[in-house]
């Protein structure tokens, strides 16, 4: 028969087998939803997040570009070559504290002074709303400000009083109710403050290597074009090749947050596809199921002179069909979901997400929906076409096991390879996505070794005296069990839980308990080298049994390495941190504290050649650097190189004084800089710490202050609030587990008819079948726990101890915790399905045997 009109008959047959209903495929169903839903969902969420950065990137940057310099203002040529280029808006932000006028109290606040031509995009909102002059304007010996909620509720401040800053006082007109440029500053750890420039200029805050950044928005003529832009940064470039300024455009204006987005939706993507590949398991069992209930059928079919092919092709078009409507409801609920996200997140990102459907986004997810579909239907379908009429009529076939015949074997394992090149291909970052797919395979082949070895234990089990306990033994490895369906479905749900738990458990304890017993309780930045030594008498006093650690500190960027700049280099996403932005740097004569030199030689304490620098050693692997390679800096408008002479093991987890890079004493010989310190004392209490911190900020107005506890909790609520949609994410593919097992025990309904009628009939009560079945199934769930708390402990301390560099250890309460999923979802979806299949009466059964 042709082809064509092969495919005619299926889809004729197909379409007429289908009026009776999808009773039997509601799982199927749901399982591919979810998991189309989720890829769907999630990629359209990030996409249009990323649209609304982009179509609002002029609000967001404050300008189409923003020129950055840290430490250091733009020089008289620098500012003419800006004014010339359109209107520009002058910002100046550092950290520093706002003390209130009797000096009792103080917070760390995130100070931005700003001119008048600010915001150049946007507007500057507040409450009460105000002109700007009113803002910031000076009256009656203040300078006006304005704060966020945050730091009227630390001070317990309210509009109208007065704060000091530096050696200026201000007064507090108003709260901001929204700051447009806001996203663009980055993430602070302390409230916003915003000044004019003039307030900042009078407070006396910024002096020679404070840790300022100078930042010029720069508004260009109307109808600027991209390829305009970027001509201006290649002639800044080229006319200013040590100014050292970070140039941002409109269309990357907030890069951080693009690309925190990019890889959160990379997370979640692989756990939706993880959903999908787990429902998988449950697209086979009810294909299994589906065509055991249509034998019958097949066998007439094949009576009357239908090929296997044809029999292959009329149940692979129903299947088609039914996935058909699976992914379309999966990718409407995927194309809503933006809408959705853009009233919850509006609170978290405050930026609006673009409306509108995102059709690349939805393809990938309908792509995965029916390769996932082909994938595993394939097998079964294999099977039917294989049974030959005679076995189909004695109700035989599906249960023998085996494999179908090598074609299909083939085309299943080649759209599962298939499936796993586009999720990698489609991947921001190819190397997670292909160790997380790898992971994710080999997880399913030792879930199907743990399901014959639980078999393998059953069948080799001393016999039992008791009747329930001896059924259910027999059940986990007789023919046609259960067994490998529910420990592979709920294996691969309960085993990501595990890991994400563990994961959340460590950091928190981490950042709760080991951090806060190693990390210093002060960090103090920008003290003026005048006022070092007066600095530590001072701490002397108020703390003498504290350790007081103290180094100079610039903040300078990375132009290039061996002479390549940064800008044309390709390197892995793991060091590509050290070349965003700017860094701490440092300098020192011995090797510093919290570090130990591995590879190449410390310098003499009076060494007067060449530039040298030592580098982290792990960041140096990340980014390919050996030693006698050469970096080069920019620091206050100078570019500096210097040869790799050593690499360090940095102990990051201390929290105390680390660098990247740490550069021989002569290299910046003259350049004015700070000091960085930490104190570090032992059982100081809160009102001991706050009795520390208000005198040095009495003594030392101008230096930053900040206790490690404070940005503990800030990022511990981070780290909470990160966890909480981890967790979130991952039970989507335990709630794909929870389906599949629901899937797998209606597929064996028939089988658990048969048994439960036979042995009824030999004289078993209802209470002895409800006690096997439920021991059958805590037994399984048992072992799938047991396999679940090493798989994920391992998987959580690998990510811990090796990735994150943390110790990690194990946590009781997340072992009784999964324990107890495992076995209320398998004894209570199991009795769920039992109490069904009990409830038939044995005289249709036994008719038909």
């Amino acid at each position: 028969m042709p082809l064509s009109q092969t495919l005619r008959l299926a889809i004729r047959f197909s379409l007429r087998e289908m009026r009776g209903g999808l009773s039997g495929f509601l799982i199927f169903l749901t399982c591919i939803t979810l998991g189309v839903a989720a890829i769907g969902g999630v990629n359209s969420v990030a996409r249009s997040i990323t649209a609304g950065v982009a179509n609002q990137g002029q609000v967001l940057l404050g300008g189409d570009m923003r020129f950055q310099l840290n430490q250091r203002e733009a020089s008289a040529e620098e500012a003419g070559f800006l004014r010339g280029l359109g209107t520009v808006s002058e910002s100046i932000n550092m950290r520093s504290m706002a003390r209130l006028e009797n000096g009792s109290d103080q917070s760390l606040a995130e100070v931005k002074a700003v001119d008048a031509a600010y915001p150049l995009f946007g507007a500057l909102k507040t409450d009460p709303a105000l002109p700007r002059d009113e803002l910031f304007a000076e009256r009656d010996g203040a300078f006006g400000a304005i704060a966020s909620d945050l730091l009227f509720e630390r001070l317990g401040l309210k509009p109208g009083d007065r704060i000091r800053l530096g050696t200026a006082t201000f007064q507090l007109r108003a709260k901001i109710a929204s700051e447009p440029d806001a996203i663009s500053e980055g993430f602070g750890f302390a409230p916003r403050l915003m000044v004019s420039i003039e307030g900042m200029r009078a407070s006396g805050l910024v002096q020679p290597g404070s840790l300022v950044e100078y930042a010029y928005k720069l508004r260009l003529p109307t109808g600027s074009s991209e390829a305009r832009i970027a001509d201006i940064r290649q002639q800044a470039g080229d006319e200013f090749p040590q100014a050292g300024w970070s140039i941002r455009t409109r269309t990357n204006a907030a890069p951080a947050l693009s690309t925190n987005i990019e890889r959160f939706s990379q997370f979640l993507t692989l756990v939706g596809l993880t959903a999908l590949v787990v429902g998988g398991v449950g697209v086979a069992n009810a294909v299994r199921a589906y065509l055991d209930g249509k034998r019958g059928v097949i066998a007439t079919f094949k009576s009357l002179g239908a090929s296997g092919g044809c029999v292959f092709a009329v149940y692979l078009v129903q299947i088609l069909m039914i996935a058909a409507i699976g992914v379309a409801v999966g990718l409407v609920v995927g194309a809503l979901m933006p809408l959705a996200a853009n009233a919850a997140l509006s609170s978290v990102i405050p930026v609006p997400a673009e409306g509108g459907i995102y059709p690349g986004a939805l393809a990938i997810a309908a792509l995965f929906g029916f390769l996932v579909t082909l994938a595993f239907a394939l097998l079964p379908l294999g099977h039917a076409r294989g049974v030959p009429a005679t076995a189909l009529f004695r109700e035989m076939g599906f249960g023998s096991g085996g494999l179908p015949r090598l074609p299909y074997v083939a085309a299943a394992l080649a759209l599962a390879a298939l499936l796993a090149a586009l999720a990698i291909w489609f991947s921001g970052d190819r190397r997670i996505a292909a160790t997380f797919l790898g992971a994710m395979v080999f997880a399913f082949v030792v879930l199907h070794g743990v399901g014959m070895a639980v078999q393998w234990i059953a069948r080799r089990s001393p016999r039992v005296r008791s009747t329930a306990l001896r059924l259910a033994i027999g059940n986990i490895h007789r023919p046609g069990a259960l067994t490998p369906s529910v420990v592979l479905s709920l294996g691969l749900g309960l085993t990501l839980l595990v890991t994400l738990a563990l994961i959340d458990g460590d950091l928190r304890r981490q950042i709760a308990g080991s951090l806060p017993k190693e990390a210093p309780n002060f960090f103090f930045v920008d003290i003026q080298p005048s006022e070092v030594d007066a600095f530590a008498a001072l701490l002397g006093k108020e703390a003498p049994d504290g350790k007081l650690v103290r180094v100079p500190m610039l903040r300078g960027r990375v132009m290039a390495l061996n002479g390549v700049d940064v800008q044309k280099l390709q390197v892995p996403p793991a060091g590509a941190w050290v070349l965003r932005g700017d860094r701490g740097l440092s300098y020192t004569k011995n090797l510093p504290e919290n570090s130990t030199l591995s590879a190449g030689i410390w310098w003499p304490q009076d060494y007067q050649g060449e530039p040298l620098v030592s580098f982290a050693a792990q960041e140096a692997g990340e980014l390919g650097l050996k030693l006698g390679d050469t970096v080069t800096v920019n620091v206050l408008g100078r570019n500096v190189t210097a040869k790799i002479a050593n690499f360090r093991e940095v102990k990051w987890e201390s929290m105390g004084i680390n660098f990247v890079m740490v550069f021989s004493p002569n290299t910046f010989a003259g350049a004015p800089h700070s000091w960085l310190a930490t104190l570090t004392t032992r059982d100081t209490d809160v009102g001991e710490e706050a009795r520390i911190l208000n005198a040095v900020t009495r003594a030392f107005p101008a230096v930053t202050s900040v206790r490690v506890k404070d940005a503990l909790e800030v990022v511990n609520h981070l780290v909470g609030q990160l966890g909480t949609a981890i967790r979130v994410a991952a039970s989507v593919a335990l709630i794909a587990s929870v389906l599949v097992l629901a899937g797998a025990l209606a597929a064996g309904n028939r089988a658990r008819i048969h048994d439960a009628v036979v042995l009824k009939t030999l004289g078993a009560t209802r209470r002895t079948l409800i006690a096997a079945f439920s021991l059958e199934y805590m037994l399984i769930g048992l072992a799938t726990a047991v396999f679940a708390l090493a798989a994920g402990g391992v998987a959580a301390w690998f990510v811990v101890a090796r990735i994150m560099k943390l110790p990690s250890s194990f946590q009781p309460e997340v072992a009784v915790a999964t324990l107890l999923i495992a076995l209320a979802v398998t004894v209570g979806m199991g009795l769920l399905g039992t109490w069904h299949v009990l409830g038939h009466k044995a005289a249709p059964v036994l008719r038909n045997l």
